[in-house]
């Protein structure tokens, strides 16, 4: 018993540190609800399947907390035992001679010698069976916990680009912390606390109503109705503190995260007070939230107390009136005595228990909402695999897409890319050109009119057959924050050092990498804020060229370099584009005059085509951006090339 109770012990305070150190994040804002209104049991009903996979470890650990119960049971009913069986032997021993005592000590201590053998016995059965239930099951629980955090992660990269524009980062990836924390911790309190006390409870009942008159099973099972009524009433009255904590808690912690992602934004517009005031703001209703939270708890904790002493006063009155009238032994009263210290013990931590199986299975429920989150864009039921050998034609056919129903930003766009050929699309920010790149590589499915590679339209291709025939290079370059090789080589992660190098002199990033202490393993920070901007945007082109897919896709790839390196990795793009099916983005006319055809395009319309030189000759909008290009008057629309088309 002691060891089943150092056990439980123990785990509910290793968890309440976890939770100190690790607080649990509520909803990414106090304003979102904070489940998916699904009842506990479809939550459970959702974990069962991933447990069952194990289900042999689930029966033999169910076996062992078994016999673990009868072995705890067993050590009062052994303790009754041994003291009745020294209780005469020490009225007779001492109305014996010393004499006397010697020669019948051995064979009158045999029987308590016994005794104290079972007692330490099942002592120790006791904590072997608890060791060898919690053995067995973890890896059922760790196994568990694996597969959904990999499901969960591998689902969140299968949502589209909109979710993701969305989602607040620092909200979300703690609710999948703390959903992959929630499966140990249900696991832990129910299986390793809830489910032994039952089961010891209708044991500890049915001695005490067989041997003995039923109201000592009366005043115990009224107690623990009572307690447990109790306890889940007040739990759930002060939920709603703990709710509102941890939601300030998620949003402290959002501001937290994203002001520390615009670091730089900070320190441009001196603001380091403002965001200091503003985090402190949410520290402060978070204080005042785990007062109340705990003020509560105070209240609950006195209630169970009270309800414990009254019972086991009752009980114990009863068994020494028993044992004053001759109806009981000293050892029934032990017995009794330990029976309720085991069954109170445990419940002391119900209230711990039970708001942390409800908060577990919340956060469950949270990681289960988002595997339920439907998927924008999916692959069709007979989607097929895209195979290319030769530079394929792409058509957009009068497509239309809007970000929102409220603004289309495409209205009825047609063109063709021949294959090997570069077709460049230029207009000002905001005219749809970077969303083209976005519908072609399928972040977002168009509302109507047709995507086709090949004459086969793209949502009828698998996406990761599509994507793998396309590479990019984006205009806001982000890196992940690794090495310089680990960037390049993300563009075909089986590449070998002679080709990451290569792919780097082609983006004439390798001279700069070389002058660096650590070369290739120099770490670029978070997202790549250790690089300069041009130096960023030479990676990302250098880990494109090593993908050398049959689509390429350039939206502004050289709008943080300088002139001459922009010149010169302008030629390496033209070499690379040669008999690649070519889509340029462009603000600077001068990077797309050799294209095959020149789109220009304004609010979402196809308003000039044609080439370089046809489109000076019409003398139109192509021709008037052309001559402000050249003359330096565009200067100030210079400074907004490093904008994109965002969602509206």
């Amino acid at each position: 018993m002691h060891c089943i109770f150092s056990c439980e012990r123990v785990s509910v305070l290793s968890f309440m540190r976890s939770f100190a150190a690790h607080p649990k994040p509520a909803p990414t804002s106090p304003s979102e609800p904070s489940t998916s209104g699904k009842s506990d049991v479809d939550v459970l009903k959702r974990l069962l399947p991933y447990l069952w996979a194990y289900k042999v470890r689930v029966i033999l650990a169910l076996s062992f907390m078994v016999c673990a119960k009868l072995a705890n049971v067993g050590v009062p009913l052994v303790l009754k035992e041994l003291i009745d069986a020294l209780t005469p032997l020490a009225s007779n021993l001492s109305a014996q001679s010393t004499a006397g005592v010697q020669a019948a000590s051995l064979p009158l201590l045999m029987v308590p010698f016994a005794l104290l053998l079972a007692y330490g016995l099942l002592r120790l059965s006791v904590s072997g069976f608890t060791e060898l239930r919690e053995l067995v099951f973890a890896k059922a629980t760790q196994g568990a916990a694996r597969q959904i955090a990999l499901q969960t992660f591998e689902h969140l990269h299968g949502l589209s680009l909109r979710f993701h524009l969305e989602r607040q980062t620092g909200g979300m990836t703690r609710d999948i912390e703390r959903g992959v924390r929630g499966i140990e911790s249900l696991i832990s309190y129910s299986l390793y606390s809830i489910v032994p006390t039952l089961i010891e409870v209708v044991l500890v009942l049915s001695i005490l109503s067989y041997r003995y008159d039923a109201w000592f099973a009366v005043i115990t099972l009224f107690a623990l109705v009572f307690y447990i009524v109790f306890t889940v009433k007040v739990t759930q009255w002060r939920t709603h503190f703990r709710k509102q904590v941890n939601e300030l808690d998620s949003m402290a912690h959002t501001r937290a995260v994203d002001s520390l992602l615009n670091y730089e934004t900070v320190k441009y517009f001196n603001n380091e007070a403002f965001e200091s005031n503003r985090y402190d703001q949410s520290l402060n209703q978070l204080r005042m939230a785990r007062l109340k939270a705990q003020t509560s708890l105070s209240l609950l904790n006195t209630g169970q107390q009270l309800i414990i002493a009254v019972a086991l006063v009752g009980v114990l009155y009863r068994a020494t009136q028993g044992v004053v009238d001759g109806r009981m032994t000293l050892g029934d009263l032990v017995m009794i005595n330990a029976f309720m210290i085991q069954l109170y013990i445990p419940l002391n931590f119900l209230g711990v228990i039970y708001r942390e199986i409800k908060q577990s299975l919340t956060d469950l429920d949270k990681m289960f909402t988002l595997l339920e989150r439907e998927r924008e864009v999916s692959d069709a039921q007979l989607a097929t695999e895209l195979t290319l050998q030769t530079p394929p034609r792409v058509s957009f056919k009068d497509v239309h897409f809007a970000y929102d129903p409220s603004r289309e930003i495409l209205k009825g766009i047609s063109f063709e890319i021949p294959p090997g050929q570069t077709v460049a699309v230029v207009g000002a920010s905001g005219s749809g050109k970077s969303t083209l790149a976005r519908l072609l590589y399928r972040f977002y499915d168009v509302q109507s009119g047709h995507i086709e590679i090949n004459g086969v339209d793209v949502r009828a291709l698998k996406q990761a057959s599509l994507r793998r025939h396309i590479g990019i290079v984006p205009q806001d370059t982000v890196l992940f924050n690794d090495s310089i090789r680990y960037n390049i080589a993300y563009g075909q992660v089986q590449a070998s050092s002679e080709q990451v190098i290569q792919a780097a002199k082609s983006a004439h990033i390798h001279d700069f990498i070389a002058q660096t202490a650590l070369g290739y393993e120099t770490q670029v920070g978070e997202r790549g804020l250790k690089l300069s901007g041009g130096e960023k945007q030479r990676v990302a082109i250098a880990r494109t060229l090593l993908k050398n897919p049959p689509i390429l896709i350039f939206d502004e790839a050289t709008s943080a370099l300088d002139s001459a390196n922009e010149r010169t990795i302008q030629a390496e793009l033209r070499g690379v584009a040669q008999n690649k099916t070519t889509l340029v983005i462009a603000h600077r006319l001068s990077t797309i005059v050799s294209a095959h055809e020149i789109l220009v395009m304004a609010h979402g319309e196809i308003v000039e085509r044609g080439s370089h030189d046809k489109l000076l000759a019409l003398n139109g909008k192509y021709a008037s951006m052309w001559a402000l290009q050249q003359s330096g008057a565009d200067a100030s629309a210079d400074g907004n090339e490093g904008l994109r088309d965002l969602p509206q």
